[in-house]
């Protein structure tokens, strides 16, 4: 099994502190650094875009997991590789072509990844499995933080974990959506190796982020 990795989300962050943030998260032992796009439109919210995320970018060592909750989002992606995107998660419901836009983010020589709202079923994306580096699950509908974990979505994980070592590929599962200490042991019994946490990861232990993170990757 590959190793839990943590992916924070900037979404619960302090934004007037937001490059002190980071810094706080990679000294604690982050993974990467979980950046939640939202247009207003795909999902009722509105957050950062790429002009912020690459000013971040120049003062951080760390991956950058970037989410894009925005529609069209095909026309989006160059300028979030351009920005300092790492990994690319798109949601198929977003893009008129799902393959064109995977293709468009492997070019730019940056990870896929696709996500699945929760009423989204895996066939949407079995077809692409192989050519794509991550799969994220959403146990809460996108758009909002601090939203109650869904464990339904788990039977979606391990259907997803099944399928991946019957054919032996080698994507990630990640989940994020109200992952707590407690949820985050039965997704990880469940086959999701990144968990991104926000509100537990900066709020949890008086805000103790390195002990936070411990807490989350432990069984």
């Amino acid at each position: 099994m590959k190793k839990i990795q943590i992916s924070p989300s900037i979404l619960s962050a302090d934004f007037s502190q937001l490059g002190n943030e980071i810094k706080r998260l990679e000294d604690g032992g982050a993974d990467m650094i979980h950046v939640d796009v939202m247009d207003g439109h795909f999902v009722p919210n509105l957050t950062i875009g790429p002009p912020v995320i690459k000013a971040l970018k120049k003062k951080s060592s760390i991956l950058f997991d970037v989410h894009l909750m925005i529609s069209p989002v095909h026309k989006y992606i160059e300028a979030y590789a351009e920005a300092g995107a790492d990994i690319i998660t798109i949601h198929p419901e977003a893009t008129e072509d799902l393959e064109l836009s995977i293709l468009k983010i492997k070019e730019l020589n940056k990870k896929v990844g696709v996500s699945l709202n929760p009423e989204t079923k895996i066939d949407t994306i079995i077809k692409f499995l192989e050519k794509i580096d991550l799969v994220l699950i959403m146990s809460v509908k996108p758009g909002f933080g601090g939203q109650k974990f869904m464990p339904e979505v788990l039977n979606k994980i391990k259907e997803l974990k099944k399928i991946k070592d019957k054919k032996d590929l080698n994507f990630d599962i990640e989940i994020d959506g109200g992952i707590n200490f407690e949820n985050s042991k039965i997704a990880i019994e469940a086959g999701a190796n990144i968990l991104v946490s926000g509100t537990t990861i900066f709020k949890s232990n008086d805000g103790d982020i390195k002990k936070n993170i411990e807490l989350l990757k432990s069984k």
